[in-house]
């Protein structure tokens, strides 16, 4: 067994205990064959045909011992080598009834130690998604269940006739029903950017980054100066490669949480080159967020301020389809933050052809 710690090897493994078996078949007969001729010869003075009778009658009886032997020495020691597969073929028997397996725990080496490795990589990311997918049905039901609320309980009352439609009581029920199709849309959109399908459904070249950005700020412009005493840029143009539509909905999605949470009167938008990236920078005051629950901002209808759950604007789903579009673009995006000063980070990786 010592031997087959060593091994890392599972096809040497099986070679090295067939080789053993084959030996150890050989030993036994012929160790067993030799003993007994000598006891023949010396002992019992048995020579010619009846020497060789008698051995022909050792022989059978010492090959079906040892076969028994040698036999119960290979089913355990397979038996052994293969429980760790027994164990994986349980877990993905559970798996296949939809239930999520415990890790399996299993002390090997070689081909099978990283199958099980694998097999608790695959487990854990399928449980992650099953929660995942579980909690996000739970918030599309939070988000939906109120405007739905609402237009059923004017509807039933114009039904029952206990109110009269007037031209402010449809205006309600249609902005209830463009939330419901803004939330559908957003869904829709994180869904466009996290199937894997974005190199085909969108099209991806080279940009010039800094004039996304600047178009962006400029199209902000009117919400941005009466909230912002100064505004600052430092915008170095550089190029990547990209989805011009897909980059512009990020600085749109960042710029109106800014707004929505600002407290303060500047804002200071930096864009520069740091090695093979373009890191962008967007720093101002705003409400208060735990710095050691930042990363949450990034999930799926997370908000800060849960009251604005009710409020028509803002799914709580901006951010999270940024994520997801930084993400195809093989960048990464996060939030600095010491509770009210916030700087929101985002790096893309630089076109090839500015590496110089």
């Amino acid at each position: 067994m010592w031997l087959f710690r060593k091994l890392s090897n599972l096809l040497s493994k099986l070679v090295v205990l067939n080789s053993l078996v084959i030996l150890l078949v050989i030993l036994l007969a012929g160790a067993s064959i030799k003993d007994y001729a000598c006891y023949l010869v010396n002992s019992e003075k048995v020579t010619g045909s009846n020497l060789v009778h008698y051995l022909d009658g050792f022989l059978l009886k010492v090959s079906i011992i040892a076969f028994i032997i040698v036999g119960l020495f290979h089913y355990f020691t397979v038996k052994k080598l293969i429980q760790p597969i027994k164990h994986l073929s349980m877990a993905t028997k559970d798996i296949e009834e939809g239930n999520i397996p415990p890790k399996v725990e299993i002390k090997t080496t070689g081909e099978i130690k990283d199958l099980i490795q694998n097999f608790n990589s695959m487990s854990e990311t399928l449980h992650s998604i099953q929660e995942q997918r579980e909690e996000m049905l739970r918030d599309i039901a939070h988000e939906l269940r109120t405007p739905l609320t609402n237009i059923n309980g004017y509807l039933e009352a114009l039904q029952n006739e206990v109110i009269e439609g007037n031209p402010e009581l449809f205006g309600s029920l249609l902005e209830e029903s463009r939330r419901i199709t803004r939330i559908v849309e957003l869904i829709t959109e994180l869904n466009s950017w996290n199937n894997g399908n974005y190199f085909f459904d969108k099209q991806f070249e080279p940009i010039a980054i800094n004039k996304i950005l600047t178009d962006s700020l400029t199209s902000f412009q009117l919400k941005l100066n009466p909230t912002f005493t100064t505004i600052k840029m430092d915008i170095e143009p550089k190029r990547i490669i990209g989805n011009k539509d897909g980059l512009m909905q990020v600085f749109t999605n960042i710029l109106q949480n800014i707004l929505d949470y600002n407290t303060g009167l500047s804002l200071s938008v930096q864009g520069i080159t740091k090695q093979d990236h373009y890191m962008i920078s967007f720093t101002h005051f705003g409400q208060f967020i735990d710095p050691l629950k930042k990363e949450m901002i990034f999930e799926r209808f997370y908000r800060v301020e849960e009251s604005r759950s009710t409020k028509s604007e803002g799914a709580g789903l901006g951010l999270a389809i940024a994520k997801s579009i930084i993400t195809a673009h093989k960048g990464k995006i996060r939030i600095e933050t010491d509770g009210t000063k916030h700087s929101f980070w985002i790096e893309l990786p630089l076109l090839v052809e500015n590496h110089e």
